[in-house]
């Protein structure tokens, strides 16, 4: 049960791995931001997480938290997310991604309706940040690792004791977040909506010469509310994102292909490979050559190991 993270987005930025089974819809990962941090996407499954080692910057929606050893988080269903590391600090979690119907079941059954739906469709609750700190978030966090390790064992019996863990999970969040407690914030979900208009959008686009007033067209909105959309959502402007996702990808091909650096540079919207590779410096910390390097020796080092 336990998997390598290994995030794919398609255009509209829904993760396009398939987490576990149409029998068992749940996997659990251990992630190492070191390694690759997590960037932004969505998924229809719920994603709870606990922090094992370390600290990193995660995002949830608009909401921003640095969380550390202990502490965790709980996303959503259909929310934007993102994990990052922070400048030298180690950062290593168990996360758990899993269908609502492993806990529910059919849509028409009484686990459903009284515990799954008042939490998917509770559009006030994006996610939430666990601190150990809080007796009912630990006893959250302890659902979660116990989960996590029942999977990652996988002795007799597993799946009923991560059934059981999440849905003592999902019990937890429903008492705690009602429909009357929690109100959905009309003008933070109508800047969600955008982003994931114009995130498709460069993602559709980024090999052409994009300007913001081209991104902030996607979405039918002024420049300026453009800037300020992705300001308040993720943390950004549009070009600055723009330009990482662009070193995303050729740092994909890098690792997955031998096409050429300078072949790369210029499909990925770089009509200069010296600034390319500058710029792939600033991001990742070597240049390219050395990252097709790197990627080549783990992918070998990797070949007999099993995760």
């Amino acid at each position: 049960m336990l998997s390598d993270c290994n995030t794919t987005v398609n255009q509209n930025n829904e993760e396009l791995i398939r987490h576990g089974t149409a029998a068992f819809p749940l996997a659990c990962y251990h992630d190492d931001l070191n390694r690759a941090a997590v960037p932004w996407h969505w998924h229809e499954e719920l994603e709870a997480a606990v922090f094992m080692e370390g600290e990193g910057l995660i995002t949830i929606g608009s909401r921003s938290c640095i969380v550390r050893a202990g502490d965790g988080f709980f996303v959503n269903s259909g929310v934007l997310h993102s994990c990052q590391p922070l400048e030298g600090a180690d950062c290593r979690f168990h996360s758990l991604v899993f269908h609502p119907r492993l806990v529910g079941g059919s849509l028409e059954s009484i686990y459903y309706q009284n515990y799954v739906l008042p939490i998917t469709e509770n559009k006030g609750l994006d996610g939430l940040f666990l601190a150990a700190s809080l007796p009912w978030q630990k006893e959250i966090l302890m659902h979660i690792e116990r989960a996590w390790q029942a999977c990652a064992q996988e002795n007799s019996f597993f799946e009923l004791t991560v059934r059981d863990s999440l849905s003592r999970l999902l019990g937890l969040l429903r008492d705690h977040f009602s429909q009357e407690t929690v109100r959905p914030d009309a003008k933070l979900s109508r800047d969600a909506a955008r982003i994931k208009q114009m995130l498709q959008y460069i993602q559709e686009h980024y090999r052409e010469e994009l300007t913001v007033l081209d991104i902030a067209g996607s979405a039918a909105v002024s420049e300026s509310e453009c800037l300020r959309c992705f300001h308040t959502v993720i943390g950004t402007t549009p070009i600055r994102y723009l330009r990482e996702y662009r070193i995303e990808e050729a740092a994909r091909l890098l690792a997955a292909t031998r096409e050429p650096i300078c072949d790369i540079a210029l499909q990925g919207g770089f009509s200069d490979v010296s600034y390319f590779t500058k710029t792939f410096r600033e991001l990742r910390g070597c240049t390219p050559g050395e990252y097709r390097k790197r990627a080549g020796e783990k992918r070998d080092s990797s070949k007999n190991v099993r995760v």
